[in-house]
């Protein structure tokens, strides 16, 4: 399933899980962690639960779960609670490497087999730019096979915190260059990995004109699809993630001329040169292997 546009929900919300459930989006994330307060996280947790009994096999989304991060003292009871059949993946915040999924993994190992589930159904999509550490350990995503590794995202806000920034925007509203050279490792950890990048949050839910603009930007540089963080936005991230028809109908004909002329690494169509990369790229638009 590709992941275009990856909706949070609070999972103590009832209301607002029912309104993630009729959204379009690719898949619903049970936010356990910056969504929900201290107190609420029990009740968060048998939320979760019971909502993934109740949709897990029905829910036209893949149901992911944001646990807390693995050091809180916290991840392993919301594990413990959502590893059941109907649950698609994990996210994992403020990772520290690609160390941390390897953790993480074992303990699916475990709880999958103890709930019954088929080996290596959970996958784990990480927020890998949160702490300092992981900025510095990015090169750990490209040292080993990480089987349950299906996306990797990045973001901004829990950075600044960590490294006591008064803000993560220069004075124009773009990006501090740190920022944006976390959102650069998270391509290239991605593209290593051989699995999605998937954008960080738009914060103006309301700004549809904004957010598509920036998802274009997005899908320019690599990614393919963007952190949603209301219904609304869905849509937009979608459409905009989504190859258009005269995309597809290029590819077509980049793949076609390829095979015509089996043994060619180049050649001319319309008066542009076309090589490997753009055969791979044409491959990758319409959802073909390599």
């Amino acid at each position: 399933m590709p992941l275009r546009s990856m909706l949070f929900v609070p999972a103590d919300s009832e209301r607002k899980l029912h309104k993630g459930l009729h959204s379009a989006a690719d898949a619903l994330i049970l936010d356990l962690e910056d969504a929900v307060a201290p107190e609420r996280k029990p009740v968060a947790r048998t939320m979760a639960a019971d909502f993934l009994a109740a949709h897990g096999g029905s829910a036209q989304a893949a149901l992911y779960v944001r646990v807390n991060p693995l050091d809180s003292g916290m991840a392993l009871h919301d594990l413990a609670a959502v590893v059941r059949p109907g649950l698609a993946g994990i996210m994992l915040p403020k990772t520290t490497g690609a160390h941390d999924i390897v953790r993480l993994a074992h303990y699916l190992d475990a709880l999958e087999a103890a709930a019954g589930m088929p080996h290596g159904q959970v996958a784990i999509v990480p927020v890998a730019t949160e702490t300092p550490q992981a900025l510095l350990n990015m090169q750990g995503f490209a040292t080993g096979p990480l089987p349950r590794l299906a996306g990797i995202t990045w973001g901004a806000e829990d950075l600044s915190a960590a490294i006591g920034a008064i803000s993560n925007r220069d004075a124009d509203g773009s990006y501090s260059p740190l920022y944006v050279w976390a959102g650069a490792l998270c391509l290239c950890a991605a593209a290593s990995a051989g699995v999605p990048a998937i954008d960080t949050l738009y914060a103006d839910f309301r700004d549809a004109p904004g957010l598509a603009a920036s998802c274009s930007a997005a899908r320019r540089r690599g990614y393919s699809g963007r952190i949603a963080i209301h219904p609304d936005q869905v849509e937009v991230i979608n459409a905009a993630f989504s190859p258009s028809e005269q995309e597809l109908a290029h590819a077509r004909r980049v793949v076609d001329a390829f095979a015509q002329q089996p043994g060619a690494g180049t050649l001319s169509l319309d008066g542009v040169m076309y090589d490997m990369p753009h055969l791979k790229q044409a491959r990758r638009t319409l959802g073909l292997p390599g």
